[in-house]
Formats: C-alpha cells, structure tokens, sequence
C-alpha cells in the first residue's frame, strides 16, 4: 500500500480492537473455546460491552471472514488498476505486486488464516457462501495476471497454480516455534521467490 511517509496512521477503533483480539483468541483457542467476557477483558471492556458493537461472537466472526475476504480482492484489484509494484503495468510488476500483497496478509494475518481453514464452516450460509464468492474473485484476478506474464500456461493450469501458490504463502500459521521463521523481510523475500517459482514451474 503506498502512503506517504509523512501520513498518520490512524488509531484503530475500538470495534477494530474487539476484532483483532477476538480473531487472536479465536485462532489459539477456537471459536468455542472463548467467551465474550474474555474477549470484552482483552480489550479492556466488560463482556456485555461488546454488545454495543457486535450482536454476539457468530457476528464477530461473519465480520472477521467476510471482511479480510473483501480486503485481499479490493487490494488485488487497487495493485491491478495501479500497474503493479514499479506503476508500469507490466506483467511482472503486477503479478510481483499480488504476491507481495498477499504475504503481508500472510504475516501479518495468521490469525485469520487460521480461522479460515478452522471455523468457516459456522458461518451462516449467506456469509460462508459470500466468502466463497470473493474468494473466486480473488482467485481470478491472479488468474488473469499469471496469464498476462506466462501466456502459454493454460487457464485451468494457471487457477490451479493460484491455489497451490495461496496454499504455500497461508502455511505460515503452522510454523509456530519464534525460531521458525527468519526476520520479517527475509521471510517476505523466501516465500516471493518460492511463489514466483511455483509460477515459472508450472509455465516451463
């Protein structure tokens, strides 16, 4: 995301905060596990509390899934609309702009990752079918761009390789240990090159 040096960062919300400790809990100790008094005591405000910004944990939830399912397909698209990483709109621009993207989710939204393979399934139908939804929308959006820097590769091919691509950047929930992972920049640049193999791979 390009900002200027000298912008702000605005503080989160308090609604921001109840989600981003309730998808922490969530992901350590399951859905089931946590209760609202202690997502409430995480962030400071009683169990009901939380009712003044969340009917309950399923809402929660529904917002945390569908809302980072909105966000990786609106990000795809601005680094689209953008040109990719260098602005110049070439291929490989663009498809290095969607792999950078997507590990600063990777990183920086294990949490999320986790709920994801974990706790999808209790969505309502509505919220786990509009997941689905932008995730294919997610899903071709690299399509297209893997298609734009490896023409040959055909379309079902070039899906599949997404899919194998978003498997190995989300696997960084499973590598728990501190020692498991190099510093951040290190491992942004290990799981880039190994993304933009995968890609050259299944086109050679």
């Amino acid at each position: 995301m390009s900002t200027h040096a000298t912008a702000r960062v605005a503080a989160p919300t308090r609604r921001e905060q109840i989600l981003r400790e309730a998808a922490r809990l969530f992901a350590e100790r399951g859905f089931h596990g946590v209760g609202v008094d202690e997502i409430g005591a995480a962030v400071g405000i009683s169990g009901p509390g939380l009712y003044r910004h969340f009917p309950g944990k399923d809402a929660m939830l529904a917002e945390l899934l569908v809302g980072i399912s909105e966000r990786l397909l609106a990000g795809g698209k601005l680094r689209v609309t953008e040109g990719g990483a260098s602005g110049d709109g070439s291929p490989d621009a663009l498809l290095d702009a969607l792999i950078e993207g997507h590990i600063d989710f990777a990183l920086d939204d294990r949490p999320l990752i986790t709920l994801h393979d974990r706790e999808l399934d209790r969505l309502r139908d509505t919220d786990r079918k509009r997941v689905r939804q932008l995730q294919r929308q997610y899903v071709e959006v690299w399509v297209e761009a893997v298609r734009a820097r490896y023409p040959a590769l055909p379309e079902s091919e070039a899906r599949v390789t997404v899919h194998a691509v978003f498997g190995l950047l989300n696997s960084t929930p499973h590598l728990t240990r501190p020692e498991a992972l190099p510093d951040r920049t290190a491992t942004a640049a290990l799981l880039h090159r190994l993304a933009r193999g995968a890609f050259a791979a299944a086109a050679s």
